[in-house]
């Protein structure tokens, strides 16, 4: 549904060169929700307004429902008349809302049609329909200033749904609002990508976020993306980034001649009580170093680092029969994780944190 190849944004500034966008290859299928995380500044929000061209981009392409919007970017009335009809397909959801605050609730989210020469009886039907649809029917003659920051965020999201999109775009719609409120945002995010077929691509620096609505998601840096695939799949990657980020799990070996195993748990295996049975069938004492576990994408999921007595070549039995399971089951590199457990952090998720708290 949306595509990115080669993506490159260069700001020029006082003789200056600062690519915002170095190469972004990306995809996000129909019908799923997609999360772009990264540390500020490395290029997140500059790809999302690429994505619908409020940033034209220096050089690659982007591809919305399989139209090139780059081709759509020339000079002249044709080329934006063609831009313009492509972007009532693209719904943006802004961070700070952007409502206008002499417009009632109704009139806001009319806002759009109007633009669109929607008749005066078709806008109101369309702008009542959706404040029922994000639970706000009794708010239509509000202002924006008699409204919660949920409530403001509930008519952005209605506002951007107001020309019937496939796609749906949102810029850290959440990182304003108390973890309360968030969630309901983001249950109703889930809910309308599953009502009405929308394909959501969004920005945030949360990993909560992650965990409560994406299918996929993909981790920036300076402009490039170093890691992206499904949820699910990124927990199965060896030193997956993401994964670290989103279940952290530690600990070192309590001595000499032990070897310590990640496993990661997935669908009904998370249920299962496989490391106990793994005990009893092997007569081993087996030791929880840490533990993660949590919902994603209404499936539990979880890591643990679990250490069992002896060498590695003493432990494949063992370690053959958790994969026999269907588990993903990595031997930890110890030493490894000590040394590089800031760097991972700050790049996958401390940092993240910090930059929400600015």
């Amino acid at each position: 549904m949306i595509t990115t190849t080669g993506l490159t944004k260069v700001y020029r500034s006082r003789g200056r060169e600062v690519a915002a966008l170095d190469g972004v290859d990306l995809h996000v299928r129909e019908g799923e929700v997609y999360g772009v995380l990264g540390q500020s500044g490395a290029g997140k929000s500059t790809l999302i307004r690429c994505v619908n061209l409020l940033e034209r981009p220096s050089s690659g392409t982007v591809a919305v429902a399989g139209q090139d919007l780059t081709t759509l970017a020339g000079r002249g009335p044709r080329a934006g008349k063609a831009l313009r009809e492509a972007r009532t397909r693209i719904g943006m959801v802004f961070q700070h809302f952007n409502l206008i605050s002499s417009r009632t609730v109704q009139d806001n989210i009319e806002l759009p049609l109007e633009i669109l020469g929607v008749s005066g009886r078709e806008r109101s039907r369309k702008a009542l329909e959706l404040l029922d649809l994000v639970g706000l029917a009794d708010k239509a003659r509000a202002y924006p200033a008699q409204l919660s920051g949920g409530q403001k965020q509930r008519v952005g999201i209605a506002r951007a749904l107001a020309g019937d999109p496939k796609v749906l775009l949102s810029d850290e719609a959440t990182s304003a609002l108390d973890p309360e409120t968030t969630r309901s945002i983001l249950q109703l995010l889930r809910d309308l990508n599953q009502q009405l077929g929308l394909t959501v691509l969004l920005i945030t620096h949360e990993m909560d976020v992650v965990k409560t609505i994406c299918d996929s998601a993909a981790l920036m840096r300076r402009g490039r993306i170093v890691e992206s695939g499904t949820v699910a799949g990124l927990l199965a990657t060896p030193g997956s980034e993401l994964a670290q980020a989103l279940f952290p799990v530690g600990g070192q070996p309590s001595g000499p001649d032990r070897t310590v195993v990640d496993v990661t748990f997935q669908g009904e295996a998370a249920t299962r009580p496989v490391i106990s049975e793994l005990a009893r069938t092997y007569n081993i004492d087996i030791s929880i170093l840490g533990a993660a576990m949590d919902t994603v994408g209404g499936k539990q999921v979880g890591r643990m680092r679990i250490e069992l007595p002896g060498r590695f070549e003493e432990n494949v039995v063992p370690i053959g029969y958790l994969r026999e399971q269907g588990l993903h089951v990595e031997v930890a590199d110890v030493a490894a994780d000590a040394a590089d457990a800031g760097a991972v952090a700050g790049a996958a998720g401390a940092e993240l944190l910090k930059d929400g708290a600015k």
